[in-house]
């Protein structure tokens, strides 16, 4: 068989499947790790074999099997783990649903959930990790990334509301600089007699917007809420799980397209999961992530944040510039550091010598350091206060 008759056969196979899925072109090649579910791997296989009918190539990352999956098999949760990272860096899936991950700072999750007065699909940024570490910056970022996501989803032209949190007006205020001088987008008006795109509870059942801004902790309690208020919070039965990573690293755009569960998922919330993998695989997110980020760049968003920064520090103070010793993996980490001492608890390692990293781990953030260094940093930040 010539190439080209291998490219048409190729075609009308993929044109063959989309007849019987409902979904057209390449199947995107989503991993799922399924070991540590509270509801046993079982649980995971079921969606696997649910998305696998939706259209998604799903590579199973665990000990079972199924007709219509392609398992990778681990020996346990770690390894399958680094088989997940394994796979992402060498392009062999496109994306990846897990139970948890350790994204840097400047990175968090846009979750999905199907609002239960009118049954509308909704996207809440953010619900997992931290965007920035001080919390009007976190929920400004925040509102770029739920775009990002609504977009790739479909959604030309989402519509934006602020949940009434600490911080809402602040926010409003500093969104509105940014749409005023060109970030585009469109305010969602509440559903209460008083409008405004500040929202009450009331909206978030209803779905007023199609992307709720809030900062990450209160997202991730609304998320785990509307999954599973109708199973007694045992069970998340429905919605689409804590979403995709997106954000920014260092400066750079973030590319690795991980989306979370939590261990508390069913099986039909995790192959919504895995849809929604293949949803920003297929609506290309990281080409509308570097559109929208340089759009909000030439709107002057890091100069509203560098004004925010400036304003609330004194003029006097001088901060203490401490130079990171030479990098090296981080394999360890330690957690219950409060967020906002993350990056002061970095610095006090890297003055002792020991390169540290901070992120944000299952439960909250972390700092992450060298395996044979745990013991050291751990002493070190107990030291200063950071941890009991």
């Amino acid at each position: 068989m010539s190439n080209l008759e291998k490219t048409i056969a190729k075609a009308f196979l993929e044109m063959a499947e989309g007849l019987e899925s409902g979904n057209y072109g390449a199947r995107p090649k989503i991993a799922l790790t399924g070991m540590g579910s509270e509801h046993g791997e079982e649980n995971a296989m079921a969606a696997a074999v649910m998305a696998s009918k939706r259209g998604v190539d799903v590579y199973y990352i665990g000990t079972l099997e199924a007709e219509g999956v392609t398992t990778v098999h681990v020996a346990d949760e770690e390894e399958g783990h680094k088989k997940m990272d394994e796979l992402l860096e060498s392009g062999e899936v496109d994306g990846a649903v897990t139970m948890h991950y350790p994204f840097p700072i400047g990175v968090s999750t846009v979750g999905r959930v199907v609002t239960p007065a009118k049954g509308k699909q909704m996207f809440v940024a953010n619900t997992t990790g931290t965007s920035a570490n001080e919390r009007i910056e976190a929920m400004l970022r925040n509102t770029v990334a739920g775009i990002i996501a609504a977009k790739s989803c479909g959604i030309k032209n989402p519509t934006v509301g602020i949940l009434n949190v600490d911080g809402a007006r602040q926010c409003e205020k500093e969104l509105n600089k940014l749409k005023e001088q060109g970030f585009d987008f469109q305010w969602a008006e509440s559903a209460r007699a008083d409008g405004g795109s500040v929202l009450r509870g009331n909206d978030v059942l209803q779905g007023t917007p199609d992307i709720l801004v809030t900062d990450s902790l209160t997202g991730n309690v609304l998320i785990k809420m509307m999954s599973a208020f109708t199973t007694g919070g045992s069970f998340e039965a429905t919605g689409f799980g804590y979403g995709p990573g997106i954000g920014m690293d260092n400066g750079k755009l973030y590319k690795k397209l991980v989306l979370i569960i939590s261990r508390a998922s069913g099986a039909p919330l995790v192959a919504n999961a895995l849809e929604y993998a293949a949803e920003c695989v297929r609506g290309k997110i990281f080409k509308v992530a570097e559109e929208e980020y340089a759009k909000a760049e030439k709107a002057g968003l890091s100069q509203i944040i560098e004004a925010r920064k400036a304003a609330s520090k004194p003029a006097a103070a001088q901060e203490e510039e401490v130079k990171a010793p030479p990098s090296e993996p981080c394999t360890a980490q330690i957690p219950g550091i409060e967020v906002m001492d993350l990056e002061d608890a970095v610095k006090v390692l890297w003055k002792a010598g020991i390169y540290a990293e901070s992120g944000m781990g299952c439960t909250g953030p972390i700092v992450l350091m060298a395996a044979d260094k745990k013991a050291k940093a751990a002493e070190l930040l107990k030291a200063a206060g950071y941890i009991g």
